[in-house]
Parts: structure tokens; C-alpha cells; sequence
């Protein structure tokens, strides 16, 4: 018989110890200072990949004017927003979610908005994004949105995202790659480069997972943190004895058994300079003028929905992880998370680098025990300090930091037995939810796709009334959102 994980012994709940501990409610939620501070250093280095990775994504693409935005700048930006709202969401919603430019939203506005328009005016979509989702929160509509999902579904968002970030975890390490024909193969990802594991990354990747997999079992405080540091430390002896190029250098070149990003060495520097240059770069009217009403109109739909229900999933997700949710699946004050979300999404348009979002990644605090906003208040600092220090964020490699991706997919995963899986207008909408979050690589994909799939079930068994109203609009919503290409076609959209 398997034998099942148990996360460490909580401390009992009790009365607060000081102020600090009494306005982040600490002892009430089982936790300790310590463990708030691991909790914040481990998100944080988790997810320090962001201030590298959002500059190459954004900088990488020109816009409709053939201008590239400043990489310098943009690391800058991210950085700071990224610290700001972090702060924020731990000092005013006082949980331990952490905030910074999000994946696949950069990705849309860098190489669909910015093809279509100039910089500025694809920032002001963003803004515009932004400032509607924050319509939306102080309605009460996208917390009512978050309250009539049932129990399971929201189950199923965790396990869904375990999944995917596991998924990440691999493939940012180079564990898992894309076959180079998969156009022409039924078999679209496999291990390593020939379904062989190659170069000294791997073998990092592989140490960190061990390691890490090791000191969870073994109950270590710290573990996840202390795997990221001591995997690090053992990437930048690996390539100073080996000398690894990254897998794809500036000129090009592609190294399979390469560094993914980050090659990891001692700085040359500790200092950097931030450069504010990008701050207010944003035309809110521009997107419609250059692009259209119609192209513009759509383009914040898309942001919108993805957004929205990107941050509900990890909301959920991170907040069952952390024992937060009540037993209905939903989170105790929940409003002021959204608030502080919605408003970094309008804050990372003006500071031109891309919407920002909530974090999957928070979970890895969550593993190291975070429970409260001191977490985030920890996180956010470290990115406050990165904007001076981002020599030293940049010698954390994928590789060190994906372990512990894939070891927070596992403690996600956990909930998949609290599914009823033989309710079927339950279960099967769930194991849709979490088989496209990895398999579509997108988390609002599988909330979509298991929203549909409910409200079909329900109306073809006769019980349309069940999901209610909001739920049949939103799967409406979610319609439009699967066939927006043959929408646009409809419109004469290109």
C-alpha cells in the first residue's frame, strides 16, 4: 500500500503572540514567522525567472512600427510592479499569493497586439483590461462568478494546475521537450532529445528533483527553498567545470544540451542601475485607432477572460493547497485578493510590461508552510531588492528552480481524491478541467472546457436550472472565447 504524504505538523492555532503576528493573523492560521519568511524567500526565487524571461518575451517581439521595447526597461518595469503589487496583496489582502507579469498574456501581447498596433497602444489594452476586471471586483461580480462554481469543479482546478505546473517544471528543465517533427507525429512531446536525456542541465534538473523529493519525505523545514539554493550552487559548479553554453545563444545557435535561460555563474557585478524609462508609456485610446474597434474590442475580451479565470484557478488552487478555503471552496475575504489582482493587471499596461497576475508559483511558499500576507510582504521586498540586485536573480537557472515546480504539482495533486468520481455531471467535467490545463498548456482553457461540459451535462439530464444563471453565461462566454477565430471570420476580422 502506497504510503501518503503528510506536509509537517502545524502548530495549534492560538492567540496572537505580537502585532505582527495579530495583523497577519499568523497563529490563528497555524503558522509561525519562520515559516512565513521560507515561505516568501521560496516563491520569490521560485518565480525570480519572471524578470528574465518577461524582458526576452517582450523584447523579443517589434511592433507595427518595427520598434523593439528596451530590455533594460523592461526588466526594470517588471521588477517593480511585480514588488509593488506583491507588497500589496500581502499587506492589504494578507494572504501569501505573490503577483508578477503573467506567462501567455506577455506572449499574447508581445506577438498578437504589438503586430497590430504600436507599444504604447497595446499597453493601453492592457490598462483597459484591467481597469474592466477591476469594474468587475468592486461590482461583486467576479467574487459571485467565484462562489457559484461547484466544490468539485474547484477541486479539480487544483489537480488541473498541479498537473500543468508539473508539466512546466519539466520542460523548462529540458526533461520533456517537443519532437522536432511532432507535425508529423502522433507523439507531440517525449524525454529529452531522442527520448535520451542529455547535457549537464538535466543532470541538475535531475539532482535538484532528488533532492528535493529527499527533504520534503524527510519532513526538512525548508526544503523546497534550501533545494532551489543548493541546486543553484551545484548548476554553477557544473558549469564552471564543464563550461555548458545556454541552449539557444544570442546569434542563434542551438545547444540541445544547453542551459534553458539562465546560464548559471558568479556575477560579474552585483549593483544594477534600474532604468524607469517605460513608466507611463501607454495610450489608452491608441489600440482603437490603429487597429480598429472591432480588433480592439476583441483583443480585451481575450485578455479579459484569460485573466480573469486564470487568477480564479490559481486563487483556488494555492488556497486549498494551504488549507485557507472553507468547506464550500471558498476563500475568507476574498474580495481585496481580486482587488489587488485587478489592479495589477492595469499597473503592469502602464508600466509597459504586460498584465500582471497572480502566481501559481505562490504554491511553492505555500509549501514551505506561508499562510498568511507576511509571505507576500517577504516576496515582494525580494523584488524590490532585485531591481538593484538583478546580477544575482539572474544565476538562479530553470534548472534549479523547476524542481521545485514539479515537487508543488505533486502537493496539488493530492486533492484529486476529494473528487466524486462517480458523480458523473461532476466528474467528467473535472477530468476535463484537468487534463487540458497541462494538455493545452493553459489554465484557462481547462476552466473553460470544464464549465461547457457542466452545463451540457446538466441541461441534457433535464436539470438546466442547477448551474444557474451566471454559469450558463459564463459558459456562454467561454463559447465565444474556443471559437473567437471563426467570430473574427464572421466579423470580416483578419
Amino acid at each position: 500500500m502506497a504510503t501518503e504524504y503528510h506536509a509537517p505538523a502545524e502548530p495549534e492555532a492560538g492567540r496572537p503572540r505580537s502585532r505582527l503576528d495579530a495583523y497577519f493573523r499568523i497563529s490563528e492560521r497555524g503558522s509561525t514567522v519562520d515559516r512565513e519568511v521560507r515561505g516568501g524567500f521560496a516563491t520569490f526565487f521560485t518565480m525570480a525567472y519572471i524578470v528574465v524571461l518577461n524582458p526576452l518575451i517582450l523584447g523579443g517581439a517589434a511592433d507595427v512600427t518595427g520598434r523593439r521595447l528596451d530590455l533594460g526597461q523592461l526588466t526594470t518595469s517588471t521588477a517593480l510592479v511585480a514588488a509593488v503589487m506583491t507588497l500589496l496583496m500581502g499587506l492589504v489582502a494578507r494572504y501569501p499569493y505573490a503577483i508578477a507579469a503573467g506567462l501567455g498574456l506577455n506572449a499574447v501581447v508581445a506577438f498578437q497586439l504589438a503586430s497590430q498596433m504600436s507599444w504604447p497602444a497595446a499597453m493601453g489594452i492592457v490598462v483597459l483590461e484591467g481597469l474592466l476586471i477591476l469594474l468587475l471586483v468592486l461590482t461583486g461580480l467576479r467574487q459571485a462568478v467565484m462562489e457559484v462554481i461547484p466544490l468539485a469543479l474547484k477541486q479539480s482546478i487544483g489537480v488541473g494546475i498541479g498537473l500543468f505546473i508539473a508539466f512546466i517544471g519539466f520542460v523548462d528543465a529540458g526533461f520533456v521537450r517537443r519532437l522536432p517533427d511532432a507535425a508529423n507525429t502522433p507523439v507531440p512531446v517525449g524525454l529529452g532529445v531522442g527520448n535520451r536525456l542529455i547535457g549537464w542541465p538535466t543532470v541538475v534538473f535531475c539532482f535538484g528533483l532528488l533532492l528535493v523529493m529527499v527533504l520534503v519525505a524527510r519532513r526538512v523545514r525548508g526544503a523546497i527553498l534550501l533545494g532551489i539554493v543548493a541546486t543553484t550552487i551545484f548548476a554553477i559548479i557544473v558549469n564552471a567545470i564543464a563550461d555548458v553554453p545556454p541552449r539557444i545563444d544570442a546569434a542563434g545557435k542551438v545547444t540541445p544540451g544547453g542551459w534553458a535561460l539562465t546560464v548559471p555563474q558568479l556575477p560579474s557585478g552585483v549593483v544594477g542601475s534600474p532604468d524607469f524609462g517605460l513608466l507611463g508609456a501607454f495610450s489608452l485610446g491608441g489600440g482603437f485607432a490603429q487597429a480598429g474597434i472591432v480588433v480592439a474590442a476583441l483583443f480585451v475580451f481575450t485578455l479579459m477572460l484569460s485573466d480573469f479565470f486564470d487568477t480564479m484557478g490559481t486563487v483556488i488552487g494555492v488556497g486549498a493547497q494551504a488549507g485557507l478555503l472553507d468547506r464550500e471552496g471558498r476563500l475568507p475575504g476574498i474580495q481585496n485578493v481580486l482587488l489587488v489582482d485587478s489592479a495589477a493587471a492595469a499597473a503592469g499596461g502602464a508600466a509597459s510590461c504586460s498584465s500582471n497576475t497572480t502566481y501559481i508559483e505562490s504554491a511553492a511558499g505555500v509549501g514551505e508552510g506561508a499562510r498568511t500576507g507576511l509571505a507576500s510582504v517577504v516576496t515582494g521586498l525580494l523584488f524590490l531588492v532585485a531591481l538593484f540586485l538583478t546580477p544575482l536573480v539572474e544565476v538562479v537557472p530553470y534548472e534549479a528552480a523547476s524542481p521545485a515546480l514539479v515537487l508543488v504539482g505533486f502537493l496539488l495533486m493530492m486533492q484529486v481524491r476529494e473528487i466524486p468520481w462517480t458523480e458523473l455531471d461532476l466528474a467528467i467535467p473535472a477530468f476535463l478541467t484537468i487534463v487540458l490545463m497541462p494538455f493545452s498548456f493553459s489554465i484557462t482553457n481547462g476552466i473553460g472546457a470544464g464549465f461547457i461540459a457542466y452545463v451540457a451535462i446538466k441541461a441534457a439530464r433535464g436539470r438546466w436550472r442547477e448551474p444557474g444563471l451566471l454559469l450558463w453565461v459564463i459558459a456562454a462566454l467561454f463559447v465565444i472565447y474556443f471559437a473567437i477565430d471563426p467570430v473574427q471570420r464572421l466579423l470580416g476580422v483578419s
